[in-house]
């Protein structure tokens, strides 16, 4: 197969969202093609993409000038893919820790990084997973800091300043479309906080620090959360929580009520085509808004990428065997994952998906 740049000619600036290292399109049509972008080089510190070996990819995003970066998770690095096919290093040394603030990200110690997602003044920011914070990379001076937790696993600072909080397990990060807020999915202290951008304050939003499947209704600050793996906001600013798990999506209105949409709590896989409900999933890691307003979830030890449509409240099948393999395959439906952990929407409908545990980052064409 040949690799091909992850760029296309007509470009469009991207949504800053969360995301992760596949392509595929607003309405994945199973018979489009899948494409390679890269990680099966033979080099890790290639210098372009096609030599390029990626150590556990999860998150992706792109910045203004098409530029994407790539989160590798137990390399501890972040790298940026150019639109000429180069690749740069734009934080971490590669050695585990939590050091560097104030300093070049690239002498910066990250401590198991699985997300990242551009800022609204145009920076980069972290998910550091296991440090329990967020950090940013200014990428004019290439300097790092951290903007929320403070580096010390914990749980504290609510209504506080978000720097001095102390959060676990840092897993993603999302913002809602005007960017006013980043919510933080704080999986070991069993909560999703939110940062306001505006006066720089941590609340929790969901989930009261306790073990447990949330009452459909109630506010969610008051209820118990399994483990909430990811986050995404849609335009009408309800907040999605993805548990692993709880094999289970989650959604909090305006009002702060949380129901659950997708799945019975139980591992397994079905329910495609039928009420979200009564579906089963195993071990869901990563979730994106597509643009037509549907959720597609990462199902990641069941090896396959679903559909949750909230106008009609089903869950459908996308793309996957279920077999964990490494097959590119000829479309979505003979496609093998073996753990696809991040996914990512660009504005422009094309769709990546990181299948980390294969080391690689895929891609599918929009269809229209």
């Amino acid at each position: 197969m040949n690799l091909r740049l992850p760029f296309s000619s007509d470009f469009l600036i991207p949504l800053f969202m969360g995301g992760v290292l596949c392509l595929i399109s607003p309405s994945l049509v199973h018979s489009q093609t899948v494409e390679l972008v890269s990680g099966q080089g033979s080099d890790e510190k290639g210098t372009s993409v096609q030599e390029l070996k990626l150590v556990e990819p999860f998150g992706v995003d792109f910045d203004r000038q098409g530029n994407m970066y790539v989160v590798e998770m137990t390399a501890n690095r972040i790298k940026r893919i150019l639109p000429n096919g180069k690749v740069e290093l734009v934080a971490g040394t590669g050695e585990k820790g939590f050091a560097g603030d104030g300093g070049p990200a690239i002498q910066a110690k990250l401590d198991g990084p699985h997300h990242l997602m551009m800022s609204r003044d145009g920076n980069l920011l972290i998910a550091d997973t296991w440090n329990g914070c967020v950090r940013k990379v200014d990428l004019q001076t290439g300097m790092i800091s951290t903007v929320a937790g403070n580096g010390t696993k914990g749980f504290s600072g609510d209504n506080g300043p978000a720097n001095k909080a102390q959060c676990a397990g840092v897993y993603a990060i999302a913002t809602n479309r005007d960017q006013s807020k980043l919510w933080i999915a704080d999986l070991e202290n069993r909560r999703v906080r939110s940062v306001d951008w505006n006066s720089g304050t941590m609340t929790t939003v969901a989930g009261n620090g306790k073990k447990g499947i949330p009452i459909d209704g109630e506010m969610a600050i008051d209820q118990p959360l399994v483990d909430p793996r990811a986050v995404a906001v849609d335009s009408a600013d309800n907040l999605y929580i993805l548990e692993r798990g709880g094999n289970a999506l989650r959604v909090v209105d305006r009002n702060g009520k949380i129901r659950t949409v997708v799945g019975t709590g139980k591992q397994g896989h079905s329910g495609d085509g039928e009420n979200a409900l009564n579906a089963t999933m195993n071990g869901p890691k990563h979730l994106a808004i597509d643009r037509d307003e549907s959720v597609l979830i990462l199902d990641t030890e069941n090896h396959v990428m679903r559909r949750y449509d909230p106008k009609t409240q089903t869950i459908q099948h996308v793309a996957g065997t279920g077999k964990k393999g490494n097959a590119i395959g000829s479309d979505l439906n003979t496609l093998e994952f073996f753990r696809p952990h991040g996914i990512f929407v660009r504005q422009d409908g094309w769709l990546y998906i990181s299948d980390s545990s294969n080391g690689r980052l895929l891609k599918v064409k929009p269809s229209r």
